[in-house]
C-alpha cells in the first residue's frame, strides 16, 4: 500500500524575543533534539492541522497563534495528496522542495486541492516566522525508458508508436556548450534559492564563469552572444522577424525570459551546478 507520510512541525519552533510568543513551551536547556514525529497514511486517509480546541489537539498541531484552530487537511492518494484550506482569508503555499522555486498555491476555502510534488513543505502564515510542516508523497511512476529510451520513436516515447516522423526536441541543449554554462550561470541564484529575485546581469556571468578552463577567453560580447544564441536559435523566445533589441536594451527582459523558461520546464537542475566552479566561501 502507497504511503503518504507528513512530517509533524518541530514542537519547540524557534522564538523571538517578543511578547507574543511568551506562551509558547520551550525546550529544557541542554535537551538533545528530537527526533521529527511521522504520520503514516494510506490511501483515503486524512488528518487536519491546525491550532486545535481545549481538550480537542489535532492531529498535525500547529500553535502560533496567527493559525486557524482547524487551517486545513491533508487527504492520502496513491501516489499523492490533496490539500484542503479551511481558512476564509489565508492562502496555502505547497513548495516542491525539489524544484527551483516550483510551488502551488492553495487558495482560501479551497477544498481536495492535489498536489504533484513528491517532496513538500506547507506553509501557512504566522504572527513569528511562516509555519510549516512537510509532506512526502510514494515514488511517482513513470514510463519505462524515461530518462533516454524514447529517441527514434514515432511520438517522444509513447509505448507501442513506432511509426511516421521521429518527434523533435523542441529544446535541443547540449551540457557541454558555452551557451549552456552561461544559461546555467543565469540561473543558479534561483536553482540554489528559490527566492531568489535578481537574475545576474552579464558582467556577473562573466565573473562566474571566467574561471573554467573552457572560459578562461569569454568576453562580455561572447556572454551577449550566447545569451542572444538562446533567446532566438535554442529556445526561439522571440519571433524571428522582431528586430533584435539595441546594445543595452531590453537585456533584463531577454534574461528574466532564459530564466523563467528554463526553469518552468527543468532545463537546467540542480544536478547541473556541478559544472560551475564552486563558489567563494562554500
Amino acid at each position: 500500500m502507497n504511503t503518504v507520510i507528513v512530517q509533524l512541525p518541530d514542537p519547540h519552533p524557534p522564538v523571538r524575543a517578543d511578547r507574543r510568543f511568551a506562551r509558547l513551551p520551550r525546550p529544557p536547556r541542554g535537551a538533545p533534539p528530537a527526533r521529527p514525529a511521522l504520520l503514516h497514511l494510506g490511501p483515503g486517509d486524512s488528518v487536519e492541522f491546525g491550532r486545535g480546541e481545549p481538550g480537542r489537539p489535532l492531529a498535525v498541531p500547529i500553535p502560533d497563534p496567527g493559525v486557524s484552530r482547524r487551517a486545513g487537511e491533508i487527504t492520502a492518494a496513491e501516489d499523492y495528496w490533496r490539500l484542503s484550506n479551511f481558512s476564509a482569508t489565508a492562502t496555502y503555499v505547497v513548495e516542491n522542495l525539489e524544484g527551483a522555486g516550483e510551488h502551488v498555491k492553495v487558495a482560501p476555502g479551497r477544498l481536495g486541492a492535489p498536489v504533484p510534488f513528491e517532496f513538500s513543505r506547507v506553509l501557512l502564515p504566522a504572527l513569528g516566522e511562516p509555519a510549516w510542516f512537510k509532506v512526502f508523497a510514494p515514488q511517482h511512476a513513470y514510463l519505462a525508458g524515461r530518462s533516454g529510451g524514447t529517441e527514434g520513436t514515432g511520438d517522444g516515447g509513447a509505448p507501442g508508436v513506432g511509426h511516421g516522423e521521429p518527434t523533435v526536441s523542441p529544446f535541443a541543449l547540449d551540457p557541454g556548450a558555452k551557451y549552456f554554462l552561461v544559461l546555467l550561470a543565469l540561473c543558479e541564484p534561483r536553482l540554489r534559492s528559490p527566492s531568489a529575485a535578481a537574475v545576474p546581469g552579464v558582467t556577473e556571468v562573466l565573473a562566474r564563469l571566467r574561471c573554467l578552463p573552457s572560459c578562461r577567453d569569454l568576453t562580455r560580447s561572447a556572454v551577449n552572444y550566447h545569451i542572444d544564441y538562446l533567446v532566438g536559435s535554442k529556445l526561439r523566445l522571440r519571433d524571428p522577424a522582431e528586430p533584435a533589441d539595441p546594445e543595452g536594451a531590453g537585456a533584463g527582459g531577454k534574461r528574466e525570459e532564459l530564466v523563467a523558461l528554463a526553469l518552468r520546464f527543468d532545463l537546467v537542475r540542480e544536478e547541473h551546478l556541478v559544472l560551475l566552479p564552486p563558489r567563494r566561501g562554500g
